[in-house]
């Protein structure tokens, strides 16, 4: 989730001690606020999950870049290939003529290839690093034809970059109309959290929904708030492709 979303300034266990930190301080402000101890149990828990939804949300525009940006990666490669250099040149060479976003781990792969003479060395370390599934495509595609050998590669390249941009257009078509209809259901969660916080700085509501009946009621609200959220996702959410060999 790390490297899909491109934060490379975390490991794994600093972001899980971050969810927890940020998950204590929104717990203790909300209880401090309300003094209702399920209600800042719950903000809790939703501060915790705060970093991995944008982890998340980090990943899908990167992806949705991406779609946008691995065509012009293609014809790159497809314009090596046919002018005659190797590929690990071609590839190699986008870490200063490809897409801004890409450039980084394109030049790690020609560092990692000139210090090991290895492609597969290399192409596995770029997997890693753009940890996309469009990336996994086109480096396995180049793996077999370093490997087999490839009089094809250029036609196949050539119909890989029609196919995204065919499929990249049909889903930012799909997604923008489907983002109205997800942004007014993530207004229709939050709208009643936000009113019962400003609920809970009265005194006789924090009295009221700290009693075993205000308790239920929270957390009943909250399963449901949940289980609307999620299911509204995953009516919405598109075909997302797996990773190869990744």
């Amino acid at each position: 989730m790390l490297a899909a979303g491109a934060v490379t300034a975390l490991t794994p266990a600093g972001f899980i001690a971050v969810s927890i930190g940020l998950a204590f301080v929104a717990a203790l402000v909300v209880f401090a606020i309300s003094g209702v101890a399920v209600l800042g149990l719950l903000a809790g828990i939703a501060a915790g999950a705060l970093p991995t939804g944008e982890l998340k949300r980090r990943a899908s525009v990167r992806v949705k870049a991406g779609r946008l940006a691995w065509p012009d990666v293609i014809d790159h490669l497809v314009g090596a290939v046919r002018s005659g250099i190797a590929l690990p040149d071609a590839v190699a060479a986008l870490g200063e003529g490809g897409p801004p976003m890409f450039r980084g781990a394109f030049r790690a792969f020609g560092d990692t290839y000139s210090r090991t003479g290895s492609f597969a060395i290399a192409a596995d370390e770029l997997k890693d690093r753009l940890a996309d599934p469009v990336a996994d495509r086109i480096i396995e595609t180049l793996r077999m034809a370093r490997e087999v050998g490839g009089g094809e590669l250029a036609a196949v390249l050539r119909d890989l970059a029609r196919h995204l941009r065919a499929e990249g257009a049909i889903r930012a078509e799909v997604e923008a109309r489907q983002s109205g209809v997800a942004n007014t259901a993530k207004l229709g969660a939050a709208a009643p959290w936000i009113v019962l916080g400003l609920l809970c700085t009265r005194p006789e509501a924090a009295a009221a929904y700290g009693t075993t009946g205000g308790v239920t009621l929270l957390a009943g609200g909250a399963i449901v708030s949940v289980l609307a959220y999620r299911l509204m996702r995953s009516i919405g959410r598109l075909p997302v492709e797996g990773r190869w060999f990744g």
